[in-house]
């Protein structure tokens, strides 16, 4: 008797579990329409507000955050709004009371990633460069090329690609090569002792300057000094600026003409860039240099 009654019992509860179940699938097909609807609609407002950023602003590392954070937000409206509908407001609630609850914990646990994301949201209205400018973070040099919650990435001249976390660029010391476009270079050039050093400056600030790329004017000018007095020259140090926003090769190849321009125009000028001189010494009973000069075979064929 009473295993029948337990069993009727049984019965009663499952079909009632089922009909409140069945009674729910309306709501719960609902809720995950609104979920999906919600991505479609998050999407689609990221990609407008993305757009909108872009013609507005030309810094594209906030333009891509503001629109991933924007994304994010509306997913979250979405499915708070969809567990509503579908009678589980109440877990909503419970989800946000128990995040707030465990926000110490999270925070202790993943103090890190919690430290990069605020890096993250401090760099996207507060940094010091921009894509594609050339910096040097700590022993890391090379392109910035993309902004994330959590790291910059930033590509190096040899081809590797960089993810340096956020707190670390806020932390570290950072180089910009490329901020404001303009970039000073500099290279050495021995001169003859016998040669009037006021000509040399005078030829190679002329021949640098004429060179296209090279910016001579305010607080950019070009000038040479003395560096040094060498064995066999003058050491002069020329120093000039240019403006480009490829650091590495196009500034590499401005100075390639530079070096190029200032040895012509050397030599055209009657200076002279002699080469150092080596000096030979001898040594106990040794009183002289044997020296063998040989004519080339072509020429003492010519010879005949």
């Amino acid at each position: 008797m009473n295993l029948e009654i337990t069993i009727d019992r049984f019965i009663d509860s499952l079909v009632s579990l089922l009909g409140r179940i069945i009674s729910q699938v309306p709501s719960l097909l609902l809720a995950v329409l609104i979920v999906a609807v919600g991505f479609l609609i998050s999407t689609f407002l990221s990609r407008v507000f993305n757009n909108a950023l872009k013609r507005r602003s030309k810094d594209p590392l906030v333009t891509n955050f503001l629109s991933k954070t924007i994304r994010l937000v509306i997913i979250t409206l979405f499915i708070l709004l969809a567990l509503d509908v579908a009678g589980l407001g109440y877990l909503a609630t419970g989800l946000l009371t128990a995040a707030g609850a465990s926000a110490i914990i999270v925070g202790f646990a993943f103090k890190d990633v919690g430290e990069n994301f605020i890096s993250g949201i401090i760099l996207a209205f507060n940094r010091p460069f921009n894509v594609n400018d050339t910096v040097l973070v700590g022993d890391i040099f090379g392109k910035v090329k993309a902004m994330e919650f959590r790291y910059t990435k930033m590509k190096t001249f040899d081809g590797r690609d960089v993810y340096i976390p956020n707190s670390d660029v806020i932390k570290k010391a950072v180089y910009n090569y490329t901020e404001d476009g303009f970039y000073r270079l500099e290279f050495e050039v021995g001169i003859d002792y016998e040669d009037n050093i006021e000509l040399a400056k005078e030829v190679i600030i002329k021949a640098v300057t004429a060179t296209p790329d090279v910016i001579d004017e305010g607080e950019h000018d070009s000038f040479v000094t003395v560096e040094s007095l060498g064995v066999s020259t003058v050491n002069l140090k020329v120093f000039f600026w240019t403006s480009t926003m490829e650091y590495r090769r196009g500034a590499l190849e401005i100075k390639s003409e530079v070096v190029k321009n200032v040895k012509n125009a050397i030599l055209e000028h009657g200076l002279n860039m002699p080469a150092d001189i080596t000096e030979i010494k001898l040594y106990g009973s040794q009183t002289s240099i044997p020296v063998e000069l040989r004519q080339a075979k072509d020429s003492s064929d010519k010879s005949k």
